[in-house]
């Protein structure tokens, strides 16, 4: 896999979301470089790791990383916080420190879940990446969106974003919707050894803020903030505060 390292400090993990890749959190990077040596993952078939031969499977892809990352507190954004907290429960030793930003343990609804989305949302979306490969990567983009008091310049950054490393891999993006589909992690929350913040975006349409509330509530050492006016991706359109908050969190003793 490719990882970019970055800055200078105590480091820091960050995983994106499902068809993006590391490059998408530079107004975040820009923002915690002085003070964090950061190391930008780009996931199995997403960006410079295109052509990766690792599976997009959970227990693969966080056993490589603990293996060639240093120990350090691990940000998975959407998508990229199944890796982030699967490897905190499993893994406290490497990752002392985990942040859910706009992620769940469960991202689809359930019986007893009643905060997740439809999982013929994600069914959906397998579909088109078939038939409108580029037009469901667009929809989803929009869906990532929808709600933040900056759609649109957070639209254009995703947009922009999707193809800058090249093409995801097809194949990649239906195993990462069958991911978003099919994990449950919550059983791995009421034994989480480190400590967490879950960041959420009061608009985001995509991650329910009250799901990451109730996932917070289960975790013995967790702290849920609500970013206002934030949609699914903060960092884009509320960089200072995913940054004060995650400075706020990581230097606390």
């Amino acid at each position: 896999m490719h990882i970019e390292v970055a800055g200078e400090g105590a480091p820091l993990v960050l995983l994106h979301g499902w068809a993006m890749h590391g490059g998408v959190f530079a107004p975040l990077v820009e923002r915690l470089r002085a003070q964090r040596t950061l190391y930008l993952v780009d996931l199995p078939g997403h960006g410079l790791s295109r052509d990766s031969t690792l599976p997009l499977a959970i227990d693969p892809v966080v056993e490589m990383l603990v293996d060639v990352l240093p120990p350090a507190p691990w940000l998975g954004w959407s998508l990229g916080g199944l890796f982030a907290l699967h490897a905190a429960a499993l893994h406290p030793d490497r990752v002392p420190a985990l942040v859910m930003l706009c992620a769940s343990p469960r991202f689809v609804r359930g019986s007893d879940w009643s905060h997740g989305m439809s999982p013929e949302i994600f069914r959906d979306f397998a579909t088109g990446l078939r038939s409108d490969y580029r037009g469901t990567l667009d929809r989803f983009i929009a869906l990532e969106t929808f709600g933040s008091d900056d759609a649109r310049g957070e639209l254009r950054a995703l947009r922009a974003e999707v193809f800058a490393r090249g093409e995801p891999a097809a194949h990649v993006l239906a195993d990462g919707l069958g991911l978003l589909e099919t994990v449950d992690l919550r059983a791995r929350l009421t034994t989480l050894a480190v400590p967490s913040l879950w960041l959420s975006g009061r608009r985001d349409r995509l991650v329910d803020p009250r799901a990451m509330q109730a996932a917070a509530a289960q975790a013995p050492d967790a702290v849920a903030h609500t970013i206002d006016h934030a949609g699914h991706a903060p960092f884009l359109t509320h960089a200072d505060a995913v940054a004060a908050r995650l400075h706020e969190f990581l230097i606390a003793p």
